[in-house]
């Protein structure tokens, strides 16, 4: 069965999907933007002890651990880059979160994801290119998932994605 990949608008921590991920940091320790909604609406105290066990996480790497109070079974936390201007390897990178982040999800055997515009936020990568850079990793990338979806914050998101899956 072919991997169906569609943009939505929306609040990421409501969707019910088997692994839902998360624009982490690297101490995988909480914080703003997508990062602190996942960490409230899932358990703050379970989510911030699961997360400490793991011991931190690279840039353009990825870890699991349970969904807790979401909907989805598990969160992908995954560390985007820090935007330096484009010439710091930001794109493959950023492109490494996603691959991560679809072989987490085979490794327990999930049918649908969900990703939030990883980097896009305090991290500063500009949104039109973060959305190509998804886009074009999720369309190569083999996965036995069934459904990845694109949770875009806001309608500018929105309009990136879908000129990138238009493209692609």
């Amino acid at each position: 069965m072919a991997t169906r990949i569609e943009a939505v608008l929306g609040d990421i921590t409501r969707e019910a999907v088997d692994v839902l991920v998360n624009a982490a940091n690297p101490a995988l320790a909480g914080g703003g933007g997508v990062d602190g909604a996942i960490h409230r609406a899932a358990g703050a105290a379970e989510l911030h002890a699961a997360c400490a066990a793991l011991g931190g996480c690279a840039v353009g790497d990825a870890k699991l651990t349970p969904g807790f109070a979401l909907a989805a079974r598990h969160i992908a936390h995954a560390v985007g880059p820090v935007w330096r201007g484009g010439a710091h390897g930001e794109a493959e990178l950023l492109a490494s979160c996603y691959r991560r982040c679809l072989t987490l999800a085979d490794d327990v055997g999930a049918r649908s994801i969900a990703f939030p515009a990883i980097s896009t936020g305090i991290y500063g990568y500009p949104k039109q290119p973060a959305a190509r850079v998804a886009v074009t990793t999720l369309t190569k990338a083999p996965t036995r998932l069934v459904l990845i979806r694109l949770v875009a914050f806001d309608e500018e998101m929105l309009r990136h994605y879908e000129a990138a899956l238009a493209g692609a």
